[in-house]
């Protein structure tokens, strides 16, 4: 009777161990950690264009913003990030003397052009005269604002004496004035949270009467 109880304990030892191998067999080896794949490097785009009347060489990433050229790559820190959408006018600028929104605009679009900042209209000792003219109106409180204003504004006044039309104008073919009404018009898309707006308008008519 013994021998035949060890006999069977021998043959189930057998078949369970027979059975584990098999299954260890049959389960996949586990994966051996992999160390992450480096990273690959962004090709970038050579970009030449010149900034407040000097010559800028970059290399960029192709999807870099005007506004991100400016402030990263040319430390250029006057145009400000609003909202990043083309809604507020902080990071206005101008380009062959047309303004635009920096953030919309990618920099590699701007081959050959010929860029204005805030930093390029005037300096603390001699001041653009409508840089002057928003200090003599208090055309700014938090200031955050005030360079997309002042640029924005430089280039409206522009406009204006160029003869571009504006929504409000009756008559199309007439050749716009610097009115309140024309001016607030042409600078509705530069946002100001402090609400200056009075003030930014009355620096604007200062300045338009003076070239007048």
């Amino acid at each position: 009777m013994s021998d035949t109880s060890e006999l069977e304990m021998s043959r189930r030892g057998i078949l369970t161990g027979g059975a584990a191998a098999a299954a260890l067999a049959a389960a996949p080896a586990a994966a051996a950690p992999q160390a992450p794949a480096p990273a690959s490097a962004v090709p970038t785009m050579p970009v030449r264009f010149k900034v407040n009347g000097e010559r800028r060489d970059l290399s960029l990433d192709p999807r870099t913003t005007l506004l991100d050229a400016l402030r990263e790559h040319l430390h250029l820190t006057g145009t400000k990030k609003g909202c990043d959408h083309g809604q507020c006018g902080a990071c206005t600028v101008m380009v062959d003397g047309v303004r635009i929104n920096s953030c919309l605009s990618l920099a590699v679009m701007h081959e050959g052009d010929e860029i204005t900042t805030i930093e390029g209209l005037g300096t603390p000792e001699k001041l653009h005269p409508m840089q002057a003219a928003f200090v003599r109106h208090d055309g700014y409180q938090c200031g955050y604002c005030t360079p997309g204003q002042i640029c924005s504004a430089v280039a409206v006044l522009d406009e204006i004496k160029r003869g571009v039309p504006s929504h409000v104008q009756e008559d199309l073919t007439a050749r716009p004035r610097a009115s309140n009404t024309e001016m607030r018009e042409r600078m509705s898309g530069n946002i100001c949270r402090c609400g200056a707006y009075s003030n930014i308008a009355e620096a604007m008519a200062e300045v338009a009467g003076e070239r007048a």
